[in-house]
């Protein structure tokens, strides 16, 4: 701003035009680069900032054109109002186009430019331009490794700020709730803080080094998931009787946590030790009710040692990262809207998608906004035009501000709020510095007008208000060079009408026309996070059984993490209600959520090691993974229909069950770890019940086996198992099937556990989903010894009266027939390799289904 305002100036002189329009010419070049310009190469930097002049001066010489037309004047401002909301859908530089027509002609209209000088407005916006690209290349020049070191700070600022807040905690004469709430501030800014720069190592343009990119993500997750642990530790010692001396060393502990270098982290080691000596101590210690402090300050303790290990490894890999822009391991984890984590956009695209599939309705996506912003305009301008006809543009601002960057009537009218506050704050400073500093002392009005646009743009980040403070401040000071004091009350009112009708007309046209649903939009959201649940659980499962297989569970857990963020955008209430009122149910989900979220995060960063278990126990835990995706899936359809017709069925029994086998093996720190893992499984079941019981869903727990549904099937599947032993012939290899399917296997079933072991080899589970078209699809895989990347052969299924429904190739072990009825049928499968082999298959309804396990000859 400073370099765009000096240069419009100097231009102006130099050319012999007024220094008002060289100011506000090249002002909108240093502001429109300021906000709308954020590209990651010189390059593109330069395309877009060298760019913004000749859309910008083209509609000036248009504008004074038609000065002598009202009507046409304010239909081609309606006109480019909403060109700019259609051209938003096709890129940045388009947007920047469309905004720099409608800025052109506002300017033009406002300055009165005439047609004369539309010539040397270029000159200056061209000169103006170039200048800010200089100052950006000089003093912002795109360093994408500086970009990474500047995150790493910010996450440090945040940690500190973590442990600042511990610290206050354990304070003995502090008040207790006020610290833990503090802390609770701190920690969700932290979270937003690690999205955001999870979000910032996204950068497509960069080249990446797979291996570093992940190391980067994966040291990040866990620094913040010991920072999350270590908070809920301090808040359980909160309300425990801890001892002097450990609660000295806990605070010790964690001044150095918050004091250390960014190079020296790993001395947290030794303030761990001090804890843990400490806590030691603790039960020899006669006082009463002090040794339950010992379990949380050993918490602590290994949290800081894992947050050494973490924070230290992440620093050395920014640290060490390649000096060259097209070497820097940056990978997408997280998508960002306008460098701040995504809210809920998202949802509203997939929302107004899904019911634009056919026809004329195709279009809607495309001119929705537009529609918007083209009638809100059309209504506005004359009312703020018989208001008074030199600033009616400002209705026009409103409409802008109101449909550029919400999606929502809750978000609309909030912003409502934030404008109008921030309007008569901003009123109240800038006229009390106008009358200090009077109105002949150019350069500290110059001052303050950048000044307030600079915290204004800092303050955006926090809240909206802030920068319409810091706008209006700075517009105050332009106002004072015109308009006389007494006059100011007035002028000021009537910005804050017309800003207002503005709002409030956009906000009812989107409403309206083509409406969408607040609720409809926050189920979305909602049903993305379920959707992202879903894929951590499933990579779970494939992590578990494949150690192999390119999954990265604490991605899956961060996009968890985003996919919150969202539905917390969306369910935030315009007015805080008091307790007891409608609307505390969407607190109560959004809670349930949360916690759900935690464990998820604690699950992925546990899970991801390679195991072992045992046969029985690995088709154990895969039926567990197996039944709570089933659960999520009736989940994430209820929310996709709106009609809970399906139910949830809980397997944290099941989980506890197995960890209860788990824990009388041998412990070490493996074992641990699958401990841990089982054990937050458990609570995020726990969790997601909860929240798809007040989704509507029925909870029931998991059978712990499966059971036979009829006679009809046992006869069936022993008919079926007495064809397949006449026909195997002896020595052939063996082959294990899992099926999701209800349980078929009854106490009359003959048993396989005969088999040799080196025969049987685990395969991956036929999925069953429900089919578009009401049938359902079953999935699978098929392999044996002898075909270690799969078998090649044929798939016929034949329903309970013998006739042949479905059929399907077997490709690399895998296969899928698609369009089976509920009900029992006989799936057999060919291969020129191996005998026929044929086996029951029980077809539930959609999401009724189980696991079970047994062996095959073929």
């Amino acid at each position: 701003m400073v370099t765009s305002l000096a240069v419009g100036y100097a231009m102006a002189g130099a050319l012999g035009i007024p220094a008002m329009i060289g100011m506000m010419v090249g002002g909108m070049m240093g502001l429109m680069s300021a906000f709308a310009v954020a590209e990651n190469t010189w390059q593109r930097l330069t395309r877009a900032i060298l760019w913004m002049p000749f859309p910008y001066a083209s509609v000036l010489w248009l504008a004074a054109e038609l000065h002598d037309d009202r009507r046409l004047e304010i239909g081609l401002m309606v006109g480019a109002l909403a060109l700019t909301f259609f051209l938003a859908r096709f890129g940045q530089l388009y947007l920047l186009t469309g905004m720099m027509l409608f800025n052109g002609l506002m300017v033009g209209m406002m300055a009165n430019i005439p047609a004369g000088m539309s010539g040397k407005a270029l000159l200056v916006a061209l000169v103006s331009a170039a200048a800010v690209l200089v100052t950006r290349l000089l003093l912002c020049y795109p360093m994408p490794r500086e970009d990474l070191l500047r995150t790493q700070r910010a996450f440090v600022v945040e940690a500190r700020r973590v442990a600042d807040s511990a610290i206050e905690a354990l304070d003995p004469d502090a008040d207790q709730e006020r610290a833990v709430r503090r802390m609770t501030r701190a920690l969700r800014r932290l979270n937003i803080t690690t999205v955001t720069i999870d979000g910032r190592l996204a950068q497509p343009e960069v080249a990446a080094d797979p291996d570093m990119a992940e190391l980067l993500h994966r040291h990040l997750f866990d620094a913040e998931l010991a920072l999350r642990g270590i908070g809920r530790a301090v808040q359980d010692l909160t309300g425990l009787a801890v001892p002097p001396r450990l609660r000295e060393a806990l605070v010790v502990g964690l001044v150095v946590a918050r004091d250390t270098p960014l190079g020296s982290a790993q001395g947290l080691r030794p303030a761990a030790e001090i804890i843990r000596r400490q806590a030691d101590a603790v039960p020899n210690d006669p006082g009463a009710g002090q040794a339950e402090a010992v379990e949380p300050a050993y918490r602590v303790a290994q949290l800081l040692d894992s947050l050494a290990g973490s924070l230290s490894h992440w620093l050395a890999l920014g640290w060490s990262s390649p000096q060259s822009p097209a070497k820097v391991p940056f990978q997408p984890t997280v998508a960002l809207e306008r460098d701040r984590p995504a809210g809920s956009a998202a949802a509203t695209r997939r929302v107004l998608a899904a019911g634009t599939g056919t026809s004329w309705r195709r279009v809607v996506p495309f001119v929705r906004a537009p529609l918007h912003a083209g009638i809100a305009a059309a209504i506005v301008c004359p009312i703020t035009d018989a208001i008074d006809p030199h600033r009616f543009y400002w209705g026009l601002v409103g409409v802008m501000i109101t449909l550029f960057g919400t999606n929502t009537t809750h978000e609309r009218l909030r912003k409502f709020g934030h404008r109008m506050t921030g309007t008569v704050v901003g009123a109240v400073i800038g006229i009390a510095l106008l009358h200090l500093v009077g109105h002949g002392h150019v350069y500290v009005m110059l001052t303050i007008i950048v000044a307030g646009l600079t915290l204004g743009a800092w303050g955006m980040q926090r809240a909206y208000a802030f920068w319409v403070v810091g706008l209006v401040v700075a517009l105050v000071q332009l106002y004072g060079l015109t308009t006389p004091d007494a006059g100011m009350d007035h002028l000021l009112g009537e910005r804050l009408l017309d800003n207002g009708l503005g709002i409030l007309i956009a906000t009812a046209c989107a409403a309206l026309i083509f409406p969408l649903s607040g609720r409809r939009i926050t189920r979305e959201a909602e049903r993305g996070y379920v959707s992202a649940v879903d894929d951590l659980v499933s990579q779970l499962a494939l992590r578990w059984e494949d150690p192999d297989a390119p999954v990265r569970l604490r991605g899956a857990a961060r996009a968890v993490d985003s996919a919150l963020f969202q539905v917390v955008s969306l369910v935030r209430p315009l007015v805080r209600m008091p307790l007891g009122v409608r609307g505390r149910d969407a607190d109560n989900r959004t809670a349930l959520l949360t916690t759900a979220t935690g464990h998820a995060r604690a699950l992925a960063a546990a899970a991801d090691i390679d195991i072992d278990l045992a046969p029985r126990q690995a088709e154990r835990f895969t039926r567990i993974t197996t039944v709570l995706t089933g659960s999520l899936r009736a989940l994430e359809r209820a929310l996709a229909t709106g009609e809970p017709e399906e139910s949830w069925q809980r397997v944290s029994p099941l989980v506890r069950e197995l960890k209860a086998e788990l824990d009388m093996a041998p412990s070490g720190p493996r074992a641990e770890r699958i401990r841990t893992a089982l054990r937050e499984l458990a609570a995020l079941d726990d969790s997601l019940a909860g929240y798809a019981e007040r989704c509507g869903l029925t909870v029931r727990s998991a059978p712990p086996q499966s059971v036979v549904s009829s006679p009809m099937e046992r006869r069936t599947q022993a008919l079926v198992a007495e064809w397949g032993t006449r026909r195997a012939p002896r020595g052939a290899a063996a082959l294990e099937r899992s099926a999701t399917v209800p349980a078929i296997a009854g106490p009359g079933t003959p048993a396989t556990e005969t088999a040799s072991p080196e025969h049987v080899l685990p395969t991956s589970p036929p999925a069953i989903r429900a089919t578009p078209s009401g049938g359902v699809t079953v999935t699978g895989s098929i392999r044996c010894d002898r075909h270690p990347a799969g078998c090649a052969g044929w798939i016929t299924v034949i329903n309970g009266r013998g006739k042949r429904v479905a059929a399907g190739s077997v490709q690399s072990g895998r296969y899928r027939v698609d369009g089976l009825r509920p009900g029992p049928h006989t799936l057999i499968v060919s291969a020129s390799a191996h005998a026929p082999h044929a086996e029951l298959l029980s077809v539930p309804s959609a999401g009724g289904t189980g696991r079970i396990g047994h062996n095959m000859w073929l």
